[in-house]
This record gives C-alpha cells, sequence and structure tokens, in this order.
C-alpha cells in the first residue's frame, strides 16, 4: 500500500498552493537568454559610461550596473510589475509526494510530527530543527557532504490530527514549503499519512547549487526520508516506558 509520486505534488496541495514562494534569493523573473544578454550588454555599456566623462557617461553606467544586475541575479523589477516572466518553467525546483499506509493510529503519527524538533530521527537530509513558538530554524545537508543550507520557516495552518502546512520565511537562503495530512485507513487498521515537500533553489548561486542539491541524489534522499517515518513510527520502542508515556500523551 506504500506508493510514492515524485513526479507532481498531490492535488490537495496544488490547490491550496502553499509551494515555496518565489520570494528573496530565489525570485527569478528573466529567463536564461535574456540574462545572458542582459550580462554581456549591461557590462559593456557600464564599462563604455565609466570612460566617458560627463551627465551620459554616468547614466550609461548606472544602467549597465542595472542590466547586468539583472542578468546576474535573475530578477527584474520591471517584468514583475507587469506581471511578465520569461524564466517560466526554468526553475529548478524538487516536489516530492508520498502517500503511505501506517501502523498507527493517525493522533499518535501526528503528535509526532507536529513536534518538529524531531524530523531529524527519521529525516537523513535534515542536520536539526528548532523550534520557536510559531516559527522554526532547519538546517539541511547537502548530499557528498558539500555543505549545508539554513532557512527558518513559519505553521501556516494545523488542524490537529489532520494536517500541518509550514513554508520558509521570505528571504530565506532556502525556499521550502510542505504539507502533510494524517487520514484514517479504509480499514481503520491504521492510518494513510499523505505529504508533499517542495524545495526551491536559490537564484545567486543556481548554476552550482542546483548541482549539488537540487538533483535526482536529493530528491532519492527525501523519498527515502518519507518512507523512514513509516519505518521509524512502525518500529517504536514499546518496551521504553518513555516512549509509551509519549505515545499515550504526547509528552516526554
Amino acid at each position: 500500500m506504500d506508493a510514492f509520486n515524485s513526479q507532481r505534488p498531490s492535488k490537495w496541495f496544488s490547490k491550496v498552493n502553499y509551494s515555496p514562494p518565489a520570494t528573496g534569493s530565489s525570485k527569478i523573473n528573466v529567463g536564461t537568454t535574456e540574462r545572458i544578454i542582459s550580462a554581456v550588454g549591461g557590462l559593456l555599456l557600464a564599462s563604455w559610461g565609466l570612460q566617458k566623462k560627463g551627465i551620459f557617461g554616468i547614466l550609461a553606467a548606472i544602467t549597465g550596473g542595472g542590466i547586468l544586475y539583472r542578468g546576474i541575479s535573475g530578477y527584474c523589477p520591471v517584468n514583475d510589475k507587469l506581471g511578465r516572466n520569461t524564466a517560466y518553467n526554468e526553475n529548478s525546483a524538487i516536489d516530492v509526494s508520498s502517500r503511505l499506509f501506517i501502523d498507527k493510529p493517525k493522533a499518535v503519527l501526528y503528535r509526532y510530527w507536529r513536534k518538529l524538533e524531531n524530523l531529524p530521527n527519521f529525516m537523513e537530509h535534515l542536520n536539526e530543527v528548532k523550534e520557536s513558538g510559531n516559527v522554526s530554524y532547519w538546517s539541511s545537508k547537502i548530499p557528498g557532504g558539500l555543505g549545508e543550507v539554513d532557512w527558518e520557516a513559519e505553521i501556516l495552518q494545523e488542524e490537529e490530527n489532520y494536517l500541518i502546512i509550514w513554508r520558509s520565511l521570505p528571504g530565506s537562503e532556502i525556499d521550502n514549503a510542505g504539507e502533510v495530512k494524517f487520514l484514517d485507513s479504509v480499514d481503520g487498521k491504521g492510518s494513510i499519512v499523505e505529504t508533499t515537500i517542495s524545495y526551491r533553489p536559490p537564484a545567486g548561486d543556481l548554476g552550482e547549487f542546483a548541482a549539488k542539491l537540487f538533483n535526482p541524489a536529493f530528491k532519492k534522499l527525501v523519498e527515502k526520508d518519507l518512507q523512514h517515518f513509516k519505518n521509524f513510527m512502525e518500529a517504536g520502542d514499546f518496551e521504553n516506558e518513555t516512549f509509551r508515556k509519549w505515545e499515550e500523551t504526547g509528552n516526554f
């Protein structure tokens, strides 16, 4: 009954539209071809302006610098105002969805997941999660020991024993969002957990970062981590009095 669908987010995730917002470093609205033209043209214009004297030289240098920034960052405020996006469908992003049967009551599964600091216990790609009120601090590994990335997130919506939705805060080093639903199985003997996690790479180091993190290896790691949740919860240490207390009350 275990199943993964990593090709697209689940329907309920798409409907509520809690995919990572293109904010901060990952807001790209200029396509690759335009970025190259802008970078080269802006550099030439800025260099020419710096060699000239007078107001025209200053204006040329400033304009060239703005065009150069447009090419390097991939973001154009004019495009943003006009709602124009020539980079549509070019942004690398990872969407991983799963639907798992877990032989545990959904209330138990919800309580464990809702304590976000528990997530690294079964998610290998996470180093650490720390909670402070409605905001949490996340640290993730880059496969191959190539470093780590950090971001802050907030809980956008939650319904006890049923739903948790989170999203990274604007300006984060990486844009991330997730939604998890806890449902009773049809036979009433366990739970169905539907999860979608989405990551969007930052724009500043798009090529290098995408090669390191946003690749099939990372996607497979996230898929594996979601499967780990099932294995971890079903193999609970019921001989341990502390674990039994937690399962009953949600408190350690």
